[in-house]
């Protein structure tokens, strides 16, 4: 494929980082042509561990299929009219910020038997053109498709069959990094060809938006999250400064206390000569006697003084 639409550097790096082209070890007849080669392993060990066996995708393929079903996709006049669905966990979020991005309707998780075709029904729909993550896990949206001449794109892997599937789209379906980026490339293509979007700029929509995130996960990074503010919470609130400042003051050169700061005379007169050796208590006890004989020794220089020579 040559021109705009042709596969570029950056979108085939991508592809190879989200490994798009791993197939399965299984291959179905139907699917053969979308292989380009297998990978082989010499030890039995080395095909346990390093997927030796796997069928590699022709990834040219991939983007040609690609771009094929967002053609399709953009004909439908009205966008509610394509339905996306998708049984696989790792494929809901997809389908949903796809469905969001694209203005398409999306069933996630569990699809109810007879939405295509029993009009009784509360959510009976009636779509034109359905798109499935998985052949195999979606076998029943893509049987009712069959019934009432609904066209079907699949995202195919090596072992998908490919009955009642009219495009196939040959990628690695059981990876949610993959299933993210395949359905992130086809919303980009899809605005790109109603000129939403422009080819020349990226587009402002991550991929990490359509990943699936487990919720332990979530919940995990959150408690996580939390520990590290309260943490940092309670350092914020320890006493003391890396300058020497405790309880007592700010300390200046030498240990003794800055020029700034009120000194506690009370801490001095505690440590006089004649404090030394007693205790808390008894240095109580020692000024409140010392206050008591002071104030009486006022009140005795406020006495009158009289004349004996005028006493009656």
């Amino acid at each position: 494929m040559s021109g705009v639409l042709a596969l570029k550097e950056s979108d085939l790096k991508l592809m190879l980082a989200a490994k798009v082209h791993h197939g399965t070890r299984n291959l179905d007849n139907n699917m053969a042509r979308y292989v380009w080669t297998r990978k082989f392993g010499s030890r039995e060990k080395e095909r346990q561990t390093s997927g030796a066996g796997q069928y590699i995708i022709h990834l040219g393929k991939t983007w040609e299929k690609l771009v094929l079903a967002a053609r399709i996709i953009v004909t439908i006049e009205n966008p509610a009219d394509v339905c996306v669905v998708s049984a696989r966990p790792y494929g809901g979020r997809s389908v949903f910020k796809f469905a969001q991005n694209t203005g398409a309707s999306y069933i996630g998780g569990r699809y109810t038997p007879g939405t295509f075709t029993n009009q009784i029904q509360a959510r009976f729909m009636e779509p034109r053109l359905l798109l499935v993550t998985d052949p195999l896990s979606d076998h029943q949206p893509v049987k009712e498709a069959s019934y009432v001449n609904i066209p079907t794109i699949a995202f195919c892997d090596s072992d998908a069959p490919l009955r009642y599937v009219d495009v196939a789209i040959p990628c690695n379906n059981k990876s949610k990094e993959s299933i993210a980026l395949m359905y992130w490339m086809l919303a980009r293509e899809i605005l790109r060809m109603r000129d939403a979007i422009s080819r020349s700029e990226p587009w402002n929509i991550k991929i990490d938006l359509f990943m699936h995130r487990d919720p332990e996960e979530v919940d995990k990074q959150a408690r996580v999250q939390q520990q590290q503010a309260q943490s940092d919470d309670s350092k914020m609130m320890m006493p003391g400064s890396s300058s020497g400042g405790g309880v007592g003051g700010s300390v200046g050169a030498g240990g003794h206390p800055a020029d700034d700061q009120p000194q506690d005379t009370d801490a001095f007169d505690s440590a006089s000569p004649d404090n030394v050796g007693q205790s808390g208590d008894q240095q109580l006890q020692q000024g409140y006697d010392q206050s008591q004989l002071q104030q009486q020794q006022y009140q005795y220089q406020q006495q009158p003084t009289y004349d004996q020579g005028n006493q009656f």
